[in-house]
């Protein structure tokens, strides 16, 4: 229901899911913890954030220097509805008149080049930004020709000019945004639904180790600000807040992804284990016809198996390349566990009994 919801949302600008500022801002500071230069003279671009509503757009504005960002591209996807409303930060009627070149009802398109105190405040804020993109200082705004489709030719000649993209792209155009990013060779930091791992063209980028997940753990899913007031799970500071089974995913290093699993050995799981599907067994369940040992918590992993070991797909959260080798992953053909295990060549068949979810093989590194 949390993907179908999204995928509405990215269709109708009053139905709309909003990336908190305090989760982009958490979620960045782990690449510039692990690299402080990775931002540094690069072109970052969001391509799919009105930068009249985005956090993402606020973010990489309010830090562009701290960043060293070389420009900042954002393009929205459709035409905003509170362009001429909110706080009159970034225009008026007159701003946006047709006769100025900028309707009303246009995607817009924002070019960051510089950043600077220009209201004599003594600090750099959206104000600041405001007025020079109504002088047209170093800035640029300027509608779009089209409606800002990510893989519209306007859209994409700006993807070619980037270095990084960040953004939450529509869930329901996961496969075709991601395939995008590495047909023109680009970094990324973006969120997608979960359950994205487990499609066939998704899967073996993670397995090759060209995409993983960010910094910020999948436990609890992520939060977002919501305009439907029909569909909402909670309310924070007065704030309608929803939350959906997504999670940051990257290409750009990070330091948690080097963080080793901390393991207890295989007799020390069986005894001691904190899951009663472990604890108190003879041996782990093994599949009837797959060559492998069913795990069902990340945290039962044996540190002493060499052998193949089926995972959940939340053992993504925790992966570290060092520590283990992803071979594959269990098949689901859309109507419920197929038996089947993925590698990117032919299926091979595993039964696991009356577990219905799905599963990733893993082993060790060899040590």
């Amino acid at each position: 229901m949390a993907n179908k919801n999204l995928t509405n949302a990215k269709k109708a600008k009053n139905d709309e899911f909003y990336t908190q500022y305090s989760d982009i801002q958490k979620e960045i500071a782990a690449y510039l913890e692990y690299n402080p230069d990775v931002f540094r003279n690069k072109v970052v671009y969001c391509n799919c954030d009105d930068p009249f509503e985005s956090n993402f757009f606020r973010y990489f504005v309010l830090n562009f220097n701290k960043l060293g960002l070389k420009q900042l591209i954002t393009t929205s996807y459709k035409p905003s509805p509170v362009a001429n409303t909110q706080l009159g930060l970034f225009g008026d009627d007159k701003t946006l008149s047709k006769s100025k070149g900028r309707p009303k009802v246009t995607a817009n398109k924002f070019i960051i080049n510089e950043v600077r105190d220009i209201d004599g405040e003594g600090e750099f804020n959206l104000k600041d930004v405001a007025m020079q993109l109504k002088t047209n200082k170093h800035n640029e705004w300027t509608p779009l020709e089209k409606e800002g489709d990510f893989k519209s030719p306007e859209c994409v000649k700006l993807l070619e000019q980037s270095d990084i993209v960040v953004t939450n792209p529509p869930f329901s155009l996961t496969h075709e945004y991601v395939k995008q990013l590495f047909d023109y060779n680009k970094k990324f930091v973006i969120i997608i639904n979960k359950s994205a791992v487990t499609y066939k063209e998704i899967f073996p980028l993670i397995r090759d180790n060209k995409m993983w997940s960010g910094k910020t753990g999948w436990s609890g899913g992520l939060w977002f600000v919501t305009m439907d007031v029909d569909d909402v799970d909670k309310v924070i500071g007065g704030v309608n807040m929803k939350n959906t089974a997504s999670a940051w995913f990257t290409n750009l290093d990070h330091g948690r992804r080097h963080q080793p699993i901390p393991l207890m050995t295989m007799k020390e799981n069986l005894k001691y284990s904190k899951h009663k599907e472990i604890k108190g067994k003879k041996a782990y369940d093994k599949y009837v016809n797959y060559e492998a040992i069913e795990v069902p918590f990340t945290d039962a992993i044996p540190s002493d198996y060499d052998g193949t070991m089926g995972v959940p797909i939340s053992f993504l959260d925790k992966y570290n390349p060092e520590q283990f080798e992803i071979i594959g992953m269990a098949e689901d053909n859309g109507k419920g566990f197929s038996g089947g295990i993925w590698d990117g060549k032919n299926p091979h068949c595993v039964i696991n009994g009356e577990n219905k979810f799905k599963r990733i093989f893993i082993r060790h590194k060899k040590r």
